[in-house]
């Protein structure tokens, strides 16, 4: 009898070689799974398992873990406001968690021989996908075809056509990952330190001119209502910002950052409605909470970024955080107010029954109602006092 093995299927470049080189060049019954993490609709889904169907799988699978995947990951990453390298809102490094994770448990269901997946060997998905296997499958082989045989984008192009495959190869130049958190788009010219990916090769084409204002209203932190439209769930909400902000081109830029295996890597990459809502999210923190619960935060989710940016999600501290992320948005309600331009954005300002911005305690630069002049000299003598005797003590003994 053959071995399965299961294959994370995209239907893209990389994992289309991988069912053709598994089944005809190694013998393997594949059997393929495609997790929705919020980027493929409808249709984009039926085309996938076509796909898959015309490569000749043993099997299909396609699990929707988008509601999952905010439920898990992407409501501590708003909470927290993480940018990678204050620029990547971790589109693809996150949802790669709930693929490796959907991946595994398919995997244990159907009693595979091996896993397979399509990263090469030069980023950051290989080791994410290969960690939470070792862990959640331990001992389970782990195939990875592009990576094993060091192959180009080219190379796999030539070798799909030598099958008889038919694709739309000049779109597979670039590599797309699609995810409620942003897509991902990389090709050669984020090869090189210098260049810019061309109009063509955005998922999301300009389409919108002019300027709106749309009222973003959050709800312990988590967005709920977008202008007069409620949502059931957070990830409707994600949806139809992205629908809104899209078109006008906001959220596109290019992250320049450390891959886990030690080199330095560029990807470009659009999320519109990611940008908008952590920065909107930020300005609303801003006013509710403490400063040092936005510096505690600040610190404690730069790290929860970077540890779940290196596939380190299962990691127990990463359950401590997330409670600690959970426990400051208690009073994070109000409504932000953004406008959005052709490829920007401009938070205009909040409303909230929490906001610590109040007349009542005095006017920022103008005006101060709960304390004195003399309130003041006390305090900011006291307040550099040590600093104080630190410094006369230091010139007394250096004279």
């Amino acid at each position: 009898m053959k071995k399965k093995v299961v294959l994370a299927f995209s239907g893209g470049l990389d994992t289309s070689y991988c069912v053709k080189y598994l089944s005809e060049e190694k013998g393997y019954e594949v059997h393929t799974i495609t997790i929705n993490t919020g980027g493929f609709d409808k249709d984009e889904i039926k085309a996938i398992e076509d796909r898959a169907k015309s490569l000749g799988v043993a099997s299909h699978k396609t699990v929707d873990e988008t509601k999952n995947y905010y439920d898990k990951v992407i409501r501590y990453l708003i909470y927290g406001n993480i940018l990678k390298n204050n620029t990547y809102p971790l589109s693809v490094s996150a949802e790669r968690m709930s693929q490796a994770l959907a991946t595994a448990n398919y995997a244990k269901a159907l009693k595979a021989d091996a896993v397979a997946h399509g990263s090469t060997g030069a980023g950051n998905d290989q080791v994410r996908f290969d960690m939470i296997l070792n862990i959640l499958v331990p001992g389970i082989e782990i195939i990875t075809p592009i990576r094993e045989l060091k192959l180009s984008r080219e190379e796999e192009i030539s070798f799909l056509k030598a099958k008889g495959v038919d694709m739309n190869f000049e779109k597979a130049m670039y590599s797309i990952n699609k995810g409620i958190w942003g897509t991902s788009v990389g090709g050669k010219e984020t090869l090189k330190s210098l260049g810019m990916l061309p109009e063509e090769a955005w998922p999301t084409q300009v389409t919108k001119k002019g300027d709106e204002t749309v009222k973003l209203t959050f709800n312990k932190g988590e967005l709920t209502k977008i202008n007069d439209k409620s949502f059931s769930h957070p990830t409707e909400a994600i949806q139809y910002l992205q629908s809104l902000a899209g078109p006008y081109g906001i959220g596109r830029d290019i992250h320049v950052g450390d891959t886990i295996i030690g080199i330095k890597g560029r990807v470009g990459f659009e999320a519109a409605a990611p940008m908008v809502i952590i920065k909107a999210h930020h300005a609303l923190e801003k006013h509710v909470l403490t400063k040092w619960q936005l510096s505690w935060k600040d610190q404690l989710a730069q790290f929860y970024g970077n540890w779940l940016h290196e596939g380190q999600y299962l990691d127990p501290v990463m359950r401590d955080i997330e409670a600690y992320l959970g426990s400051t948005q208690q009073h994070v309600t109000g409504e932000v107010h953004v406008q959005l331009f052709p490829y920007r954005f401009l938070v205009l300002g909040i409303e909230s029954q929490y906001d610590l911005m109040s007349s009542k305690f005095g006017k920022y630069g103008e005006m101060n109602l709960g304390w004195s002049g003399d309130d003041v000299k006390g305090f900011s003598k006291i307040f550099g006092n040590q600093t104080m005797i630190y410094q006369q003590v230091k010139d007394a003994a250096e004279k």
